[in-house]
């Protein structure tokens, strides 16, 4: 460690000394707000940042998925506590197929680990969690659709929570799959034109059977969707937190249920 790394060091646990009481009374504060009002059913987060995370730190991109794919079991075990029933988390999308072979490479590899570890995972078992991936997982490696299949497979009994992964996922190939599967079952005569609705239509979606997401959240500081549950978030509160993924704390989390809790849902009413 260089003279300059210890000074930058030092002065680093200064301040940490300095600011952690009153991080805490804010926690504090914070909880005291939103622990008595209603908590979102379901919450979807777009993991955006970690590229830019591991470049600040002049480190390959797959650092930044490898620590951002660590954050992912702190984040959740905040949801569960909060008593939020469904997490959607957005992954990978089709689009990013097209980055650096290198660093999709390293993605699957990454998804390919995180899957198995949920698996046997202490929280997903003391939760009752169900795992699932939607997306169109067939273009994945075959060795990582097979692990997604076994992690669906042992949580496929619990019903208290549930764990979807968007990967490989985009909320127009979500509509197009589903109006394929419309189609077809109208040539078949298996369902008449006339009854197809806004209920037929989220019948065929990945999410089919869960609520909508309450609330959208994305990290990174950028204020789009990108594709994410294009149909399921029409009424969605959207949020946009200005940290990295692999930055975000609990009172971040809970600071976007505050603002949940204090905003009007009044769906075109």
């Amino acid at each position: 460690m260089t003279k300059k790394d210890s000074v930058i060091r030092f002065l680093k646990n200064i301040i940490d000394f300095l600011v952690k009481p009153f991080y805490w009374a804010y926690k504090k504060k914070l909880w005291t707000q939103i622990k008595n009002q209603r908590m979102p059913e379901h919450i979807g987060i777009i993991l955006d940042g970690n590229r830019r995370y591991a470049q600040e730190r002049d480190l390959p991109p797959w650092y930044g998925h490898k620590v951002g794919a660590q954050k992912i079991e702190q984040v959740l075990a905040f949801c569960y506590e909060l008593g939020i029933r469904v997490v959607t988390l957005y992954a990978f999308s089709t689009e990013n197929f097209n980055r650096p072979e290198k660093e999709v490479e390293e993605i699957m590899k990454i998804a390919k680990q995180k899957f198995h570890e949920l698996m046997t995972h202490p929280l997903i078992h003391k939760y009752r969690v169900k795992v699932k991936a939607i997306g169109r997982l067939y273009e994945l490696p075959e060795d990582l659709q097979q692990i997604i299949r076994e992690a669906e497979k042992n949580t496929a009994q619990y019903n208290d929570y549930q764990l979807n992964v968007a990967i490989s996922y985009g909320g127009r190939n979500e509509i197009v799959d589903c109006v394929k599967q419309i189609a077809q079952k109208v040539k078949s005569g298996e369902l008449l034109i006339e009854n197809i609705n806004e209920k037929a239509i989220e019948s065929h979606l990945y999410t089919s059977g869960l609520p909508d997401p309450d609330v959208v959240i994305r990290t990174s500081g950028e204020e789009r969707l990108s594709g994410f549950l294009l149909w399921q978030s029409a009424y969605s509160e959207l949020i946009f937190l200005e940290i990295y993924w692999p930055s975000i704390r609990k009172i971040d989390l809970w600071r976007a249920v505050r603002l949940f809790q204090k905003r009007s849902r009044r769906y075109g009413k």
